[in-house]
């Protein structure tokens, strides 16, 4: 579907008269930039966006899989059972035991680039890293990066502060067990008031546990290892009950696990040589071509694809030779065959899911026979819904241009090619009115921020039938924007940004888009796509600058002594730094905030919570609480709980 056709698109094109000079072009202008130059002024190209540690794929977790992957890839080759992590205070240390750096190559492996021991597939045969790059991006991107290597009875360290070389010990005697430790603190210029959360680095050990069975990872003194692999991984990820236990396979190089669950939409966990495939590839277009074509072909019915996949959890994993990643992050397989002599990924995974899956149902015709239910189920709500998604989106392609619903943006995490960093940038903030809707509008980036403008207030989606997602104009138009009509696979933006006011219609709003993505869109939560923007409840200035006509951020002296607080602790520390001359101001609504107050908020500084989903949430239990029908339950609850706002001091 064209967007295009459905929604206007705000064209914001500037035209500088410069551009059309002559430009001068000499010898001067060609530069050989040094290795870590290259990588300090271009980061994103080695690990995606940079980010402040607030969302789970910001750059400085990137940093701690660069050095994980290659201890990783020491336990797959047979050696070092046990890896030692621990973060503190902004500092990483990384210990594993396997055979350590050849001892006159340490400072080469850190420092030099595409300079590795991954080249000779005979050694490495399925590594996750082939490119000799990940480490050397992190001794460039730290402050301090310490690297020392133990081999047999002897050691070598070397110490780097922003990639450069500060102090070299010669090779020494040791009695530490053989393996290699790695130190480093990210450069705190390059990733701005950064701080690593433990909500996003446990999840990251605990896969590498569940695809290295036996394997002991220790953080900060908590030891993870798995003994049942894929099983484990969805054990621990699921956040609903299966309809039959998982279905656990394992052959050479591939091991999948699968279930079903009353959940809509499909989600999948797929893994290349140990490597989280967050954007999936042609390993994961694989499978769900064969488990759908082998479930069909079993029950010999003419299903639909959709209908076989809608509810199904999955894990995916497999061991590529020499494998190709769309980028250096590797969040995307690209390789089409197992290996230079081995089949294509298509067929490796095709035969495998085609034999062990079949002859597990055959096997277990009580499972199958679950299956078949839930598939028969999918039909038929799929066919009920029919007639009400076809005149939808009929009147979504008939939507009047000047309703202006989407002010769209160049681009977007679907697109073919493009700028990685940039499609990872991509945005939409969904407002409530156009009050908000302007404010952010005028001052965003139109490259990768995009704005959805919803007309009052959503039907509350809870308990009720998926054909609410056409028959609702405003869930209708928000589906089809964000291009999810068939799953999230074609989600046009990294980040969905719910972005409502702070008052208690905002926020009443923002419960009932929460609800409509956790009922009918759960996998694009788990996938982190899901945000809240946090937008300061308060504005403290100096008032004698403002009645001199300098308030705002109109002034530089004003802006010196003006505080935007997003909380009432903000506003206690601002009021006490201005005393007597403070003016406090409550924003309600985001349309109060000037388009030059707004610049911040939604600029490099931007402030966002992201939503997830865990299985220790309850969500069902919470979702019934809230947006069911237990009203004097819920009413009870607010009575209980109610907070009366001082606002004697706000102007």
């Amino acid at each position: 579907m064209e967007n295009e056709d459905i929604f206007s698109v705000e064209q914001e094109e500037e035209f500088d008269a410069e551009s059309t000079a002559k430009v001068e072009y000499s010898e001067d202008d060609i530069k050989t930039l040094d290795w870590k130059e290259h990588i300090r002024r271009r980061p994103g190209m080695y690990i995606g966006k940079l980010g402040d540690g607030s969302n789970f794929d910001d750059g400085i977790y990137v940093l701690i899989k660069e050095v994980l992957d290659n201890a990783i890839d020491e336990y797959m080759m047979g050696f070092g059972k046990q890896i030692m992590v621990n973060v503190i205070d902004g500092c990483v240390t990384v210990r594993d035991f396997g055979r350590g750096i050849p001892l006159g190559k340490v400072v080469d492996a850190s420092s030099k680039m595409n300079t590795g021991g991954k080249y000779d597939s005979k050694a490495f045969k399925k590594s996750v890293g082939l490119n000799g790059v990940g480490i050397k991006a992190v001794n460039a991107l730290s402050t301090e990066f310490y690297i020392q290597s133990i081999r047999d009875g002897q050691s070598k360290s070397v110490l780097y502060r922003c990639g450069n070389i500060v102090e070299e010990s010669p090779i020494e005697p040791t009695e530490e067990p053989n393996g290699t430790l790695v130190r480093f603190i990210p450069d705190a210029s390059i990733f701005r008031d950064y701080h690593y959360k433990d909500e996003f680095i446990v999840p990251l050990l605990k896969n590498y546990t569940f695809l290295n069975t036996g394997l002991a990872i220790v953080f900060n003194g908590k030891r993870y290892v798995s003994r049942n692999g894929l099983l484990d991984l969805l054990r621990d990820n699921m956040t609903t009950e299966p309809l039959y236990p998982p279905i656990h396979l394992k052959g050479e190089d591939i091991e999948i696990a699968l279930t079903h669950a009353n959940q809509h939409g499909e989600e999948y966990y797929t893994f290349v040589n140990g490597q989280h495939t967050t954007q999936g590839g042609t390993h994961l277009t694989a499978f769900k071509e064969s488990v759908s074509r082998t479930i069909k072909d079993y029950f010999d019915r003419n299903f639909e694809y959709s209908d076989i996949r809608n509810g199904m959890i999955a894990a995916v994993s497999i061991k590529v030779e020499e494998p190709v990643f769309e980028s250096q992050t590797k969040t995307k397989l690209g390789s089409r065959d197992m290996g230079p002599e081995g089949p294509t990924v298509a067929k490796f995974v095709g035969d495998f899911v085609k034999n062990e899956l079949d002859n597990y149902l055959h096997r277990n015709l009580d499972i199958a026979g679950v299956i078949l239910k839930k598939v028969q189920e999918s039909e038929r709500d799929r066919k009920a819904m029919a007639g009400v998604t076809k005149l939808a989106r009929e009147k979504a392609k008939k939507v009047n241009l000047h309703n202006k619903k989407l002010l769209d943006c160049r681009v977007h995490l679907n697109d073919v090619k493009g700028d990685e960093e940039k499609k990872l940038a991509s945005s939409i903030f969904i407002t409530e009115g156009d009050s908000a809707a302007g404010s952010i509008t005028k001052i965003r980036n139109v490259e990768t921020q995009a704005v959805f403008s919803l007309r009052g207030k959503p039907k509350n989606s809870y308990g009720v039938p998926a054909k609410i997602l056409y028959e609702n104009d405003e869930f209708n138009l928000l589906q089809a924007a964000l291009n999810i009509e068939e799953g999230i696979d074609g989600l046009r933006y990294n980040n969905v940004i719910i972005a409502t006011d702070a008052d208690v219609d905002g926020m009443h709003i923002r419960l009932l888009l929460l609800t409509f993505f956790l009922q009918f869109f759960p996998d694009m939560i788990k996938k982190g796509h899901l945000y809240v923007l946090q937008t300061p409840l308060f504005r403290v200035r100096n008032r004698k600058l403002t009645k001199r006509g300098g308030g705002g951020r109109s002034s530089a002296a004003a802006n010196e002594e003006t505080y935007y607080c997003y909380s009432d602790e903000e506003r206690i520390a601002a009021i006490n730094k201005l005393g007597d001359n403070a003016e406090i101001t409550r924003f309600k609504g985001l349309g109060e905030i000037s388009p030059d107050e707004f610049r911040g908020f939604i600029g490099a500084d931007m402030r966002v919570d992201r939503v997830s989903l865990r299985k220790e949430d309850t969500v069902a239990e919470l979702l019934e609480f809230y947006m069911g029908k237990n009203t004097m339950e819920r009413q009870n609850f607010i009575i209980e709980n109610l907070v009366i706002e001082d606002d004697s001091q706000i102007s």
